[in-house]
């Protein structure tokens, strides 16, 4: 659990908007930040729009023991209800930049191809315009609610693919030792929902290796993954998978095997849709998902003997959760 006031947080605070200005606020809710909609406040949030801002960060944070959290587009944390007592960083401005090369003459279907994309650039817009430029292998992020960032960091994955298979590489920038570093996919160090990236470690930009393909095939494809999910999982306010699958099985199959659809704790209840969705109402807090989550992983223990582990990522002052700076 953090401390409450990790020193040099004020510090901290006016270094960056001496350095920022407007890109610094203060107390940010996490239900602004995050697609579960709750949690407390996020002490300090920056707006960082190059990567000199990040750098300066990095000189803001040197010397404290001040928690950095990558937000990206909070599809996958849970902030604690007393807040997060560190800095969140957003990227926005240059690092929303994808550079999609204009097809070469003479190209033909399959011919190899390299798209640029900045840190905070949505999933599913890449794979829209990489389709409507005709570049196929993206297609499947289209129904993935994260950022660039975010797949690298987890390794984002879904429809039978994985961000490890499509990356040519990244761009990090490490706000302990203040560098700018270009990453092979080896270096990263990619496995299941998973990376090498620290939490001060900020992707900012990405390359992901497509092919050439005919725009009307890449679109069918994007819209039978669209269908699928409509079809099979649900809206409204979750954060996706709440657990990672275990070898040969799936943990929505084994939550519903458990009969667990329909668990409520608070605000928050297990999808009668998809077991491995937990759906959060109005007024739901952090502590109702991470008691759900416990109650899940507890009941599945006992009764299949397998021991699901968090997507998730917890971050804040609550019991348990995480200091935002050694989880991914």
């Amino acid at each position: 659990m953090n401390a409450p006031n990790p020193t040099g947080l004020p510090e901290v605070a006016d270094r960056l908007r001496d350095a920022i200005g407007d890109g610094v606020t203060l107390d940010v809710p996490a239900r602004e930040l995050t697609t579960y909609r709750l949690g407390g406040p996020v002490a300090v949030l920056v707006r960082a729009r190059e990567e000199a801002h990040l750098l300066a960060l990095a000189e803001a944070l040197a010397g404290t023991d001040v928690p950095v959290l990558a937000i990206g587009r909070g599809s996958n944390l849970v902030v604690a209800d007393e807040g997060f007592p560190g800095v969140g960083v957003l990227l926005e401005g240059s690092f929303e930049t994808l550079d999609l090369p204009p097809e070469p003459a003479g190209a033909s279907p399959g011919d190899g191809v390299d798209v640029a994309a900045g840190g905070s650039v949505p999933l599913p817009v890449l794979a829209r315009r990489c389709a409507a430029a005709g570049i196929t292998g993206l297609e499947f992020y289209v129904g993935i609610p994260g950022s660039v960032g975010g797949a690298v960091r987890m390794n984002a994955g879904g429809h039978g693919q994985s961000t490890h298979e499509v990356l040519g590489g990244a761009r990090v920038v490490d706000l302990v030792a203040g560098t700018v570093s270009d990453r092979s996919v080896p270096a990263l160090g990619l496995g299941y929902r998973t990376s090498a990236l620290r939490a001060h470690e900020i992707v900012v930009a990405a390359t992901f290796r497509g092919a050439t393909d005919d725009p009307g095939a890449c679109d069918a494809r994007l819209g039978e993954i669209v269908r699928w999910r409509r079809d099979n999982q649900p809206g409204g306010s979750n954060a996706g998978s709440v657990f990672t699958n275990p070898p040969d099985d799936s943990a929505g199959r084994l939550i519903d095997a458990c009969g667990l659809k329909g668990l409520r704790v608070g605000g928050v209840e297990v999808s009668h849709k998809h077991a491995n969705f937990f759906q959060a109402d109005d007024g739901a807090t952090a502590a109702d998902v991470r008691a759900l989550v416990e109650t899940v992983r507890r009941v599945v223990h006992e009764r299949t003997g397998v021991e699901l582990r968090p997507e998730l990522v917890f971050v804040g002052d609550g019991p348990g959760a995480g200091d935002g700076r050694n989880e991914p």
